[in-house]
């Protein structure tokens, strides 16, 4: 448990700004908060270093504006992944300051700023630009985390050039996340050209034999290039997770 919100709670108590009760009740509530629909894991941010993460899809709008507004009632920065509009328009009505990302489909309260160390930054790329959304997800999830990301967009393979270009900005990455679907083949490349982590992102961009982001898995997992980690199809929200972890050890 977080030994400061509890030595400020005992202290209502003591003040008489609450009572015995009430200091119950907010215990009660950790290390999680029974919704019936939902069980919050207030206790996530204390293990983990960041508040549970909603995932949007599959629960109805009622549903994630209820597990925000409580997530937000002990935490400074909440995320949403997967959410539509309509997820987003219900949230805002409990939590006026929730922002709507409709590239990367977030929704993001963010009441805390984090000092951000810029010489170690994450770098999101992309093969193309139907990547993007994907690559969104990644690069926002580890800004709300706590770090400083840049992006370098359409860059794949069949431009070799252009991914060249931005050799500077590729080998004073910290960490690196590549998003490409069609054959995955950014990834291997990328993993050749530096000695920092490469975290890739398999995505469902593509025609038919590409499987629906299988063909971009399979060649990714199959990388010759040592050093290149992957994640499952379209999970931008895993990739900016995982790369956060790694950018704040030291």
């Amino acid at each position: 448990m977080d030994m400061n919100r509890i030595t400020a709670l005992l202290t209502q108590f003591q003040r008489g700004e609450i009572s015995l009760e009430e200091a119950v009740g907010s215990l009660e509530k950790w290390p999680f908060e029974d919704l019936e629909y939902a069980k919050i894991d207030h206790h996530r941010k204390e293990r983990q270093g960041f508040a549970e993460v909603v995932f949007a899809q599959g629960k109805t709008p009622v549903q994630v504006a209820g597990i925000i507004e409580r997530l937000v009632a002990a935490n400074t920065n909440v995320l949403a992944t997967r959410a539509n509009e309509e997820h987003f328009l219900a949230v805002k009505k409990v939590v006026p300051d929730a922002k709507y990302y409709d590239t990367a489909n977030l929704i993001i309260v963010k009441r805390e700023e984090t000092v951000l160390d810029e010489k170690r930054y994450i770098l999101v790329m992309t093969a193309g630009t139907s990547d993007i959304p994907v690559a969104e997800e990644a690069a926002l999830t580890a800004e709300i985390m706590g770090n400083c990301v840049k992006r370098v967009f359409d860059v794949g393979v069949a431009g070799i050039h252009r991914l060249l270009a931005q050799r500077k900005v590729i080998e004073e990455a910290n960490v690196l996340i590549v998003v490409a679907g069609m054959e995955g083949a950014l990834a291997s490349v990328v993993g050749g050209m530096v000695d920092k982590p490469v975290i890739a992102v398999p995505t469902s961009v593509g025609y038919g034999a590409s499987f629906g982001g299988v063909a971009a898995l399979l060649s990714m997992l199959n990388s010759c290039a040592a050093g290149v980690a992957v994640v499952n199809i379209d999970n931008g929200f895993g990739a900016g997770r995982m790369a956060s972890i790694i950018n704040k050890m030291r």
